[in-house]
């Protein structure tokens, strides 16, 4: 007998029984007991005693005046001079925010001068003391006898008035709110911009959009995330700023306050009058701020917020569920063509290949030369695959080819026409860049990292530059989006935005955007590098599809097995130079360059 078992004997007891282990089914009837923060109670009591404290001495202590206030808070002059101060506020803020936009852009502008008198105004009124220039605009009048507008340095003169006339003291009060408050929005504003990753102004230029269709749909909406929270406190400044017109004697709030409480020596409960509604002022911009920050929210989001005009993405067949019957009940005159196919040949859906003719191209940067006397001729409809090592140029190249780098030397054509000049006999014309983003919608790009439009929806990033530059009404774009998603096998995610999609699917739809604008050619910059290899194939699948549509293909990539497969001629480019032109059986097999067969050694 064990040990145990003989003191168990002795002392005429029996061993405890142990309870078994609870299953799975049996924790449902567990009670739990929540852990215990004694620190995180007793702040909250401190708090509670606290704000009860306030409330006590503010509500209890009768030298406050609640009556005199209760008096004077509806009363017909606060009231008068809280509207003027919503209106100072309102004015400062649209003409103060335009003139900033305007400033902001001159700073980011590639205008030497322009950026300059950009800074000297930004730097001139953040400098000048809000209650100064207000004085300096009252008085005005005295510099400056009268105000006139005609062509300098002439008598020929189109408007000419009195100063003190033209400029009242609302108009000072307005203008200096105004000119104070846009050097502060600008470089706001300014940073916005910048926050902007570059490959979106890539991405918008290479699909030949309009400077200011750039500007107002692509940069400033993506910037407003980084813009609002700063413009939000500018505008609450400006709301509370609006107090020192008091020095002109405007009847806004502050000043119709200061006018009573002289009068009856009610001073605290008439502050705190004035207080309140500056409260109350404040309060409902805040709350103003939480929605439009929401509504710039979408696309940085998986879950996303309805936005300001959820009614908005109902209109225009945005539902992927919209038929050709309820888009005619919408009331449009455009011909209703019929439903997509998700078989549709994608050849009827794009346009002609076209030749690429490159002669003598070289590109420097700095002291590196990228690019040295680059000669090739790609003929339309055909299949061009760039190889070689990192650096050696590849990227370079096909962004010459649609004028995002201008070259050093040589020129570049696209059936013909010249990219970037325009031919008058003997002399060539650099174009305009208006010209230029006109010529390069023949010539689409898809990106690395796919550069899509993160506020835009699916639909909306391929009905952008159809509608801006082909001109192109609204449902015809979209019955195209629709033939191009349904192609690549993503017309179930047309609602969804970028940051909801794998990355295969965001690149595939890189790849409908850019087809679009129906291009001649299209380039694709390493279009798989950034994806997991499994996603590689789904790419390249459609890629490989493309290739048989008759549009000029141009390809960046290190993934040979795909080269060898759809490439009608490999290009291998070395240190800027092309080393080696061919058939892939020939570069694959037996390439005739010791450098060639040196890089495919170690990648094959």
């Amino acid at each position: 007998m064990s040990m145990t078992g003989r003191i168990l004997d002795d002392a005429n007891l029996t061993p405890p029984v142990m309870a078994p282990a609870p299953t799975g089914r049996d924790y449902a009837g567990l009670r739990i007991v929540p852990a215990r923060h004694p620190a995180r109670t007793a702040g909250t009591l401190a708090a509670i005693l606290i704000i009860l404290a306030v409330l006590q001495s503010v509500l209890g202590n009768p030298r406050w005046g609640w009556d005199v206030f209760a008096q004077w808070f509806f009363s017909a002059p606060v009231l008068a001079g809280l509207g003027r101060t919503l209106l100072l506020t309102a004015l400062g803020t649209v003409f103060g925010l335009l003139l900033g936009t305007a400033l902001a852009l001159a700073r980011v502008s590639q205008s030497p001068l322009l950026a300059g008198v950009s800074w000297g105004y930004i730097w001139l009124f953040r400098s000048i003391p809000l209650i100064v220039l207000l004085l300096l605009l009252n008085n005005l009048g005295y510099l400056y006898e009268t105000i006139t507008i005609g062509v300098p340095y002439t008598s020929i003169s189109f408007f000419s008035y009195p100063t003190t006339q033209l400029i009242s003291t609302f108009a000072a009060a307005v203008l200096g709110l105004t000119l104070n408050q846009a050097a502060f929005s600008a470089e706001i504003i300014r940073g916005g911009i910048l926050s902007v990753d570059h490959g979106q102004f890539e991405a918008a230029a290479a699909l030949g959009l309009p400077r200011w269709r750039q500007i107002t749909r692509i940069v400033l909406p993506q910037a407003m995330r980084t813009i609002l929270p700063g413009a939000f406190n500018d505008v609450i400044s400006l709301a509370k700023g609006t107090s020192m017109v008091y020095i002109l004697a405007l009847p806004e709030l502050f000043y119709t306050i200061q006018v009573i409480y002289r009068r009856n020596l009610e001073v605290v409960p008439l502050l705190m009058v004035a207080t309140v509604w500056y409260l109350i002022i404040l309060t409902l911009l805040s709350a103003i701020q939480v929605y439009v920050e929401r509504h710039f929210s979408r696309g940085a989001l998986r879950d996303l917020s309805p936005g300001l005009f959820p009614w908005r993405r109902k209109l225009s067949g945005l539902y992927a569920g919209d038929t050709d019957a309820t888009l005619r009940e919408r009331g449009s005159n455009d011909v209703v063509a019929p439903a997509v196919n998700a078989a549709a040949d994608l050849a009827t859906v794009l346009g002609r290949g076209g030749a690429v003719a490159i002669h003598g191209v070289s590109k420097s940067f700095g002291s590196l030369r990228v690019l040295d006397g680059i000669n090739l001729d790609i003929p339309a409809g055909s299949v061009t695959v760039i190889l070689g090592p990192s650096g050696s140029g590849k990227s370079t190249l096909l962004r010459t080819i649609n004028h995002l780098e201008r070259v050093d030397a040589g020129f570049i054509a696209v059936d013909g026409k010249l990219l970037g000049y325009r031919r008058e006999g003997d002399t060539l014309h650099e174009l305009h860049e208006p010209e230029i983003r006109r010529r390069r919608a023949d010539i689409g790009m898809v990106f690395q990292n796919f550069n899509l439009f993160p506020h835009l929806s699916v639909l909306e990033n391929l009905i952008e530059a159809p509608i801006a530059v082909r001109g192109l009404g609204r449902l015809e774009a979209e019955r195209q989006a629709r033939t191009l998603l349904a192609r690549i096998g993503l017309m179930d995610k047309i609602n969804a935005y970028p940051r909801q999609l794998s990355g295969g699917q965001q690149q595939r739809v890189a790849i409908a955007r850019a087809l679009a604008l129906k291009p001649k050619v299209l380039l694709f910059d390493e279009p798989t590098s950034a994806l997991d290899p499994e996603l590689v194939n789904e790419v390249l699948a459609v890629i490989e599809e493309l290739a048989r549509t008759g549009v000029t293909l141009i390809v960046v990539t290190h993934e040979t097995g795909f080269a060898r497969k759809v490439a009608d001629t490999i290009v291998f480019l070395d240190k800027g130079h092309i080393l080696e032109t061919g058939k892939p059986d020939q570069i694959f097999n037996a390439p005739a360059h010791s450098r060639t067969a040196e890089f495919l050694a170690k990648v094959l």
